[in-house]
């Protein structure tokens, strides 16, 4: 996956909102909370930080090419981070990122979720 498709899957979530924070990287937020880090590593290759449960942070923190997120899983925030494809590819990196854009977005007040339209 590109920077450019990481970008364009996260902008066809619901009400999906994205800055640039953070030495640069691309930041997809909900209501005004983190769902997604992306960006680039000294080598040029994309990376990507997603939200996720209990159970898939301690299958994924163990695949090659993925590890706890740096800051995030340290202080006990189940995030993981993709540094390659060679144990989540793009399809399933897809679906890692519309379900940290759902937990995000059920950790949201009924009202906020009201106003974005999240029912």
């Amino acid at each position: 996956m590109k920077l450019e498709d990481y970008n364009g899957f996260c902008a066809s979530l619901p009400a999906a909102t994205h800055v640039v924070q953070w030495g640069g990287a691309d930041v997809w937020k909900v209501g005004g909370k983190v769902f997604a880090i992306g960006g680039h590593n000294r080598e040029g290759q994309i990376f990507v930080t997603f939200k996720c449960s209990d159970m898939a942070f301690d299958v994924l923190k163990e695949q090659p090419g993925c590890r706890p997120a740096p800051y995030l899983a340290s202080r006990g925030m189940k995030w993981i981070q993709r540094q390659t494809s060679q144990s989540v590819d793009d399809a399933a990196l897809r679906d890692y990122l519309r379900e940290s854009h759902r937990l995000v977005v059920l950790k949201l007040t009924k009202l906020a979720r009201s106003e974005l339209g999240l029912g």
